[in-house]
C-alpha cells in the first residue's frame, strides 16, 4: 500500500520562513529512518502558495487560472511524502515519529491512501494496464 503524507501549511510557511538548521537535521535523521525501513518513496517541501497557481476548470470548457497567494491556509500544504507501508495503522505509527515540522509548536498532517490499479477492477483493461506499466517504467527509468 502507498500513502500520501500531507503536511499541511501555517502561517509561517506562507510566510517563506525557512526552517532551522535543527528542524533540518531532525527531519534528514527521520528520513534516514524511513529510507531505511525502506518505507519512503518521495518526499518534498512546498514553496508558499505566494509563488503558485491554481487551474480552475469549468464546465462549459473555459479554464481559469488564479495566481497565488491563497486564503485559506488550513487547506495549503507545506510539503509532502510517500512512503509504502503495510497497512493505515503502519502509516500513522510513522506520522506519530515525524519531527515537529512547524515553528508554532502546533502541526497537521492527513494521510491518504494512493490508489493502485487493482483498485480499478475491469475498468483496468489490459490495455490500459500495458500503459500505465510503461508510464511506470519511463518515470523509473
Amino acid at each position: 500500500m502507498r500513502f500520501m503524507i500531507l503536511l499541511k501549511a501555517d502561517k509561517d510557511t506562507e510566510a517563506g520562513v525557512m526552517p532551522g538548521g535543527d528542524l533540518l537535521a531532525a527531519m534528514g535523521n527521520f528520513n534516514d529512518e524511513l529510507i531505511k525501513a525502506g518505507v519512503m518513496l518521495a518526499g518534498e517541501g512546498l514553496q508558499p502558495s505566494s509563488r503558485g497557481a491554481r487551474v480552475h476548470f469549468s464546465k462549459d470548457g473555459s479554464v481559469r487560472v488564479l495566481d497565488g497567494p491563497f486564503v485559506e491556509t488550513k487547506e495549503l500544504l507545506a510539503g509532502f511524502w510517500i512512503w509504502r507501508v503495510n497497512s493505515k495503522q503502519e502509516a500513522i505509527d510513522w506520522v506519530k515519529r515525524v519531527p515537529m515540522p512547524m515553528l508554532s509548536g502546533e502541526a497537521e498532517i492527513e494521510i491518504r491512501q494512493i490508489f493502485e490499479m487493482e483498485d480499478f477492477g475491469d475498468t483496468m483493461t489490459p490495455e490500459l494496464r500495458e500503459q500505465e506499466e510503461r508510464q511506470r517504467a519511463a518515470l523509473a527509468g
